[in-house]
């Protein structure tokens, strides 16, 4: 009966370790905490720099981390690592087709602007299926369909 417990107890710590592992790697969106980042090759200031991000607050998506590095990918399906002190968890979308920008979540309200698909959105809050939105000179309320990115608060 003993080595059924210990058996068990074991069986129990790994399945433990190993859902850990499987939540620790979960996708999840950040964004670009500065207007120049470094994405390389692989998880390693040693690795070459693949490419280099010139745009503050971009949302990207982590799919995999190795210690402080993320392996991202974005919205035109670039990847690669960047190191995570270049990252925030501040919640921005792109959206994915041209919509308009109200000043309050109705369909019925003021218009206030047309956003170009790929203009990059900060997320003040949601409220349902809408999101209230902040440019770099509007303020306002859009659907979040066909957006890329989290609407989570």
């Amino acid at each position: 009966m003993n080595k059924q417990v210990r058996f068990i107890k074991i069986l129990l710590i790994f399945f433990s370790l190993f859902l850990f592992s499987i939540v620790s790697a979960e996708e999840i969106f950040l964004s670009l905490k500065k207007d120049k980042v470094n994405v390389r090759y692989g998880p390693s200031f040693d690795s070459p720099i693949k490419f280099i991000y010139k745009k503050v607050n971009l949302p990207i998506k982590q799919i995999d981390k190795k210690e402080n590095w993320r392996r991202i990918i974005d919205f035109k399906n670039n990847s690669g690592w960047i190191h995570w002190s270049q990252l925030k968890k501040r919640n921005s979308i792109i959206p994915t087709q041209d919509k308009i920008l109200f000043q309050k979540p109705s369909n019925f309200s003021k218009p206030l602007a047309r956003i170009k698909r790929g203009r990059v959105l900060i997320v003040k809050k949601c409220n349902g299926n809408w999101c209230k939105i902040k440019t770099d000179i509007f303020e306002g309320w859009i659907k979040t369909d066909n957006v890329w990115g989290s609407v989570n608060q």
